[in-house]
């Protein structure tokens, strides 16, 4: 039994479903405007779903952020010891360090690995359809035959920028892929350039996301050229929500010390509220697990004073 099958049932619903919306509401049903729409509304609810997980990324990203001074501390303590023992200690030192802060190193992979599922049912998909067999579910022989010869701009959606030697399907496919290479860039660029802590910007985490920074949307260009215009109509639209999506965060919560957190400060002095936010949050950095709110102390009066201190 193919593994992806209860993933593919589920984008072929989805799929399907605002292909019938946007087809009542009067647009051609096989037309590839009204197909990349239906793509968009699956993008977003695969990505509407994955808010929370979006959300926890965002927080564990900021929590490395801001463990990298304590990490540099221990690595500089360990600096020069290669035997076992302490070799050993400061693996137990970092992992205590990744607990207490709520850190994980791997967070900025888990919506990728989450979506590469999706990804490949929607290629298995839509691979299925150029061949006109029908999915697993909903997708029909007749719906995959016009999903995958529906087109935009004359370039058809099954095609793939090497399958295909027409002008056209070389254009467009030419044009998402920097599309794609851009916006990944983009996305990762937002974090180097406003959401970093300058102190920490020669830490071995933040050396690593400068790597990361070149090498996935080089990776997204090299493999570009072998995905269907359908499949990558996704990723394309993908990337543009996690742009959006990282940009309202990063502008409502940012990494403390960083360029988007000094700005935060200059919009809520604008407003008179500079001062208690940063008091506010200068108090949950310093002792996470200390209560937000206190009870208010009641004044004593001047009688009962004296007989309290009779």
């Amino acid at each position: 039994m193919d593994l992806l099958w209860p993933i593919k049932w589920l984008i072929e619903l989805i799929l399907v479903s605002f292909h019938t919306l946007f087809t009542t509401i009067g647009l051609p049903a096989a037309s590839g405007v009204t197909w990349v729409l239906a793509v968009t509304g699956l993008v977003v609810v695969v990505r509407a779903s994955m808010i929370p997980l979006f959300v926890k990324q965002i927080m564990s990203q900021r929590n490395m952020l801001v463990i990298q001074p304590e990490l540099q501390k221990l690595q500089k303590k360990y600096k020069g010891k290669n035997d076992p023992d302490s070799r050993q200690a400061f693996a137990k030192e970092q992992m205590e360090l990744y607990k207490k802060f709520n850190a994980n190193p791997l967070s900025s992979c888990l919506p990728l690995l989450v979506q590469m599922p999706i990804f490949f049912s929607l290629y298995s998909v839509l691979n299925e359809a150029q061949h006109n067999k029908a999915g697993v579910g909903f997708l029909t022989q007749q719906l995959a035959h016009s999903f995958a010869n529906s087109s935009v701009f004359g370039a058809p959606l099954q095609a793939t920028f090497l399958s295909s030697s027409v002008i056209s399907v070389k254009i467009v496919a030419a044009v998402m892929i920097v599309a794609m290479t851009v916006s990944q860039f983009i996305t990762q660029q937002q974090i180097l350039a406003k959401n970093t802590n300058p102190e920490v910007s020669n830490s071995q985490y933040m050396q690593t996301q400068k790597i990361m920074m070149y090498i996935f949307p080089i990776i997204f260009a090299v493999s570009g050229v072998a995905f269907p215009l359908g499949v990558m109509t996704y990723w394309l639209v993908s990337n543009f929500w996690t742009m959006g999506q990282q940009f309202v965060v990063i502008r409502n919560m940012p990494t403390p010390g960083s360029k988007a957190h000094h700005e935060r400060e200059a919009r809520l002095a604008k407003r008179g509220k500079g001062s208690a936010v940063a008091a506010v949050e200068a108090a949950i950095e310093a002792d996470p697990e200390a209560p937000k709110a206190t009870q208010r102390q009641q004044p004593v009066s001047k009688t009962r004073a004296k007989k309290q201190t009779k």
